[in-house]
């Protein structure tokens, strides 16, 4: 019931009948149609415009290895004592198996959004909730959910609005998501499965043409979509519906 009258208000984050876009890869100018941006956590947010700030909540960056080598080893997952890695991305994994682990990577992570916040962002996105599955077996479903409560918790205390990262078909309001970034919902047909639980606060990102036709044909009516080259470079291509 509380959650039912909370929202209203949760959901005015996103504004509705403008464009995204995605800006990881390196900031750049937006044309006027485009009111949300969406950038990395080291970049400014874009003035006048709805700004989220890009955190990998769940595995590390691949420039930033020697920091978790350094300082964090012990929260990073590993296999045979060698760290497990997303293979399409080269992103070590993070421990997120025991209580004491998800606190201190909260902690940690929780800093980055904090910094967020006192840079300008209106919101934050966590990437690769959907980590587990890349584990080995080695990481459940239940451990990375309650890691993305701290998350979502830590996110909050810092007056930001907060966008669940892949996993499609979880119901992420359940642990106070506020929005959701649809990476290839349309590539493979979930972008229902996040509109189910998110309405039109739901942003979605192509990285092929074809699937950002389909996706534009299918919900370009309600949510800001946009098409962009897989290395989100600031030269790279960009396209709306």
């Amino acid at each position: 019931m509380i959650r039912g009258l909370l929202l209203p208000v949760l959901l005015a984050l996103l504004p509705t009948g403008t464009d995204v876009d995605y800006q990881l890869g390196g900031a750049r100018d937006v044309p006027d149609h485009v009111g949300i941006v969406v950038r990395d956590r080291n970049d400014a947010p874009l003035a006048g415009k709805v700004n989220v700030c890009y955190v990998n909540g769940f595995q590390t960056q691949e420039d930033e290895q020697r920091f978790w080598r350094r300082h964090h080893w012990r929260l990073v997952l590993k296999d045979d004592g060698r760290p497990v890695t997303d293979e399409a991305w080269g992103e070590w994994l993070l421990d997120v198996r025991t209580p004491a682990k998800r606190r201190a990577l909260a902690r940690i992570v929780g800093s980055w959004t904090e910094g967020c916040a006192e840079d300008g962002f209106d919101a934050v996105e966590l990437d690769n909730l959907d980590s587990f599955t890349r584990s080995h077996r080695l990481l459940t479903r239940q451990e990375a959910v309650a890691y993305a409560a701290l998350l979502v918790r830590a996110a909050h205390d810092a007056g930001l609005e907060v966008g669940q990262k892949n996993l499609a078909g979880f119901d992420g309001t359940t642990v106070g998501y506020d929005f959701a970034v649809a990476e290839e919902c349309g590539r493979y047909r979930e972008c229902d499965a996040y509109t189910r639980v998110y309405g039109d606060q739901v942003l979605a990102v192509e990285y092929r043409r074809r699937d950002f036709r389909w996706t534009c044909r299918d919900v370009g009516a309600e949510l800001p979509v946009v098409l962009r080259d897989r290395d989100l470079s600031p030269t790279g291509v960009r396209a709306w519906c």
